[in-house]
């Protein structure tokens, strides 16, 4: 299927309008009217239901949507990494938040080190749960990421699963206590992960948000490794028992074929192994 065929789809889906689609794409009308034609005959399918004044998706031209925006941004991605790997010293990128990697980035990166495959490391430092897009779109190669996320088109290995814990401000009434539960803090089981999109809904790193905990304003639900690497004066943790773990992935590409995206891989699944021996025994 023409990709460029495709990108008129997504222009006149997006617009609802042929018009400005087509100023959109920099073409006129006729042209985009008579491509969109071809795609619907190439498909067997109608995918817009046109009046005079209204363009509207078919079942057929919904479905499409979805499917032609993977496909383009797929197409856009293996782009970004011929790319990267033609340059004269080809790196791996690796997609990281600063304070999500529970510990183990370093230890992965030495370990890594160690692999004939492995090549450069350039970590990419992200957002909360900004590394699924980073590795559709083909800016990164890898990711260390929270569950949950967007696994479409990814594939992912489980790193770690720690408890979580409850950042308080000293002066708070629970921290007083040894543990905390759910209930206390007003969640139920099944509002954990809301609980942690609103956290991550305000774009705030990690000094931002213990200093909201420190004056009062909230208590969010954190791996317990923040505990130990993240002391701040002002602010107490304190085990949440009953709170599902945080579980930590490395993630890359469901198509990629890159032995040193695999060695990575191998180098992360290596050391958490290890590390999970280590506090077993």
């Amino acid at each position: 299927m023409d990709s460029r065929l495709l990108r008129y789809f997504v222009a006149v889906a997006e617009e609802l309008n042929f018009a400005r689609a087509a100023e959109w794409l920099g073409i006129s009308p006729p042209p985009l009217s008579r491509a969109i034609r071809q795609l619907e005959t190439e498909l067997g399918a109608t995918l817009f239901e046109r009046t005079t004044h209204t363009v509207v998706l078919t079942s057929a031209g919904t479905v499409l949507l979805d499917e032609a925006r993977f496909a383009l941004e797929a197409l856009e991605a293996a782009g970004r990494r011929a790319r990267r790997a033609a340059a004269p010293e080809p790196k791996l990128v690796l997609a990281v938040k600063a304070d999500g990697d529970a510990g183990l980035l370093e230890p992965i990166l030495a370990r890594y080190a160690d692999e004939p495959a492995a090549v450069p490391v350039a970590v990419r430092l992200c957002g909360w749960h900004e590394q699924p897009r980073l590795l559709r779109q083909g800016e990164a190669d890898a990711a260390l990421v929270h569950e949950p996320f967007d696994r479409t088109g990814l594939d992912a290995e489980t790193l770690a699963a720690e408890p979580r814990v409850a950042a308080l401000a000293a002066g708070h009434p629970l921290a007083a206590r040894d543990h905390v539960t759910l209930a206390d803090l007003g969640l139920h089981p099944g509002e954990l992960r809301r609980h942690l999109r609103e956290i991550r809904s305000e774009g705030r790193d990690l000094a931002q948000l213990l200093m909201l905990v420190a004056l009062g304003d909230v208590v969010p639900l954190l791996p317990a490794s923040v505990a130990a690497r993240y002391p701040r004066p002002g602010v107490v943790y304190r085990p949440a028992p009953d709170a599902p773990p945080a579980v930590l992935t490395i993630a890359w590409p469901q198509q990629s074929r890159s032995t040193a995206t695999a060695a990575l891989v191998r180098a992360a699944t290596s050391v958490a192994d290890t590390v999970r021996e280590r506090q077993s025994g």
